[in-house]
């Protein structure tokens, strides 16, 4: 096995790629796992426009025909060449992993395979097939931290020619993270609405990325912490009535999330109280917030905060997938971690 760190990424795509034929890119960034797999896709030599020779299927596609993507990795293209067997959406379930098995076994695939999967913890089943094998290509994807996303606001700000004061970047990576595909959109609608300014400031980021942080969008995240159902519907109507992009109001919950998680992990390795970690990773939380975030890292249990974290990143993914339902979908997601707290 090959694991690619997510600092290596770049440059094993440069010089290291073209040595394998097996990738499976894993985490909990959906956004950066999509990303990557379509920039291994694009070095494949494969032409992505033909049909005959790009096959994508999800998960969901082998259910009851688990021997389809043995086959299609071994299958010869229609009129001769390479194929490309992209599998997406896939989260240890069986026949993939039977699938996975018999093509190792065999030795390096006769076809380039691309596997985009979920969060794979450590020992679970596709890990453990793929890791001891050197035929493959591991690519973990976790949300960037703050040294990516200020190479991701360099790539795309320099594209317009455009500069940014220390104090406008410190407010732009605040508002990031979590989704690469989300962070990068909302540079690019940054950079859009700047053009031709030369330099941005912190009011410009505010201007067009700052509504995604209002107080109803707090209003909301606040309420599912505590588990207040009347409080989350009035906030979550006030969002709506708005106009405020609702996928930027998982985004942000989604942050949240993730930060209470770092916080019990840091509570649990040094034995620390809610309000020692309150001053360190929670510094940066506004005062009047603050007794809401120590009220729920006392209450949540470190578990149910890692499993409404994945639960929301999913949500992300299926708003962008089927925007028509991106309301329910968002609602849904949202409703349910208040229901959880509410048990808590």
């Amino acid at each position: 096995m090959a694991e690619v760190k997510s600092h290596e990424f770049e440059r094993f795509l440069d010089k290291g790629a073209e040595l394998y034929r097996f990738y499976v890119i894993y985490g909990p960034d959906r956004g950066l796992v999509s990303e990557r797999a379509g920039q291994l896709a694009k070095r494949s030599g494969v032409a992505l426009d033909d049909p005959f020779a790009l096959l994508k299927l999800d998960a969901s596609d082998l259910q009851g025909d688990p021997g389809r993507l043995l086959d299609e990795v071994n299958a010869l293209g229609l009129f001769g060449g390479e194929k490309l067997v992209w599998l997406r959406g896939v989260n240890n379930e069986k026949p993939v992993l039977d699938a996975v098995q018999a093509i190792l076994e065999q030795g390096a695939p006769a076809n380039t395979l691309i596997i985009e999967a979920g969060d794979l913890k450590k020992g679970s089943g596709l890990r453990k097939i793929v890791e001891p094998s050197k035929n493959v290509a591991v690519i973990p994807c976790y949300a960037d931290d703050a040294r990516a996303l200020n190479a991701l606001i360099d790539t795309e700000l320099s594209t317009e020619g455009l500069a940014i004061t220390p104090e406008a970047r410190r407010h732009l990576v605040d508002q990031l993270g979590g989704d690469r595909v989300a962070s990068r959109n909302e540079i690019r609608k940054l950079a859009l609405y700047c053009r031709g300014m030369g330099k941005i400031e912190e009011h410009h980021v505010d201007e067009i990325i700052g509504d995604a942080s209002s107080i109803s969008a707090d209003d909301a995240v606040d309420a599912i912490l505590t588990g207040d159902l009347p409080a989350f519907h009035r906030a979550f109507q006030k969002i709506l009535s708005s106009k405020t992009p609702l996928f930027l109001i998982l985004q942000s919950c989604l942050k949240q999330f993730q930060l209470l998680d770092s916080m019990k992990i840091e509570m649990e390795e040094k034995r620390a109280q809610s309000g020692q970690v309150m001053k360190t990773l929670g510094r940066h939380i506004h005062f009047k917030r603050k007794p809401i975030f120590e009220r729920a890292l006392k209450s949540w249990r470190p578990e149910a905060v890692t499993r409404e974290a994945e639960r929301i990143q999913t949500a992300v993914l299926m708003s962008r997938q089927r925007q028509s339902l991106e309301p329910s979908i968002v609602f849904h997601a949202l409703l349910g971690a208040a229901l959880q707290a509410k048990r808590q």
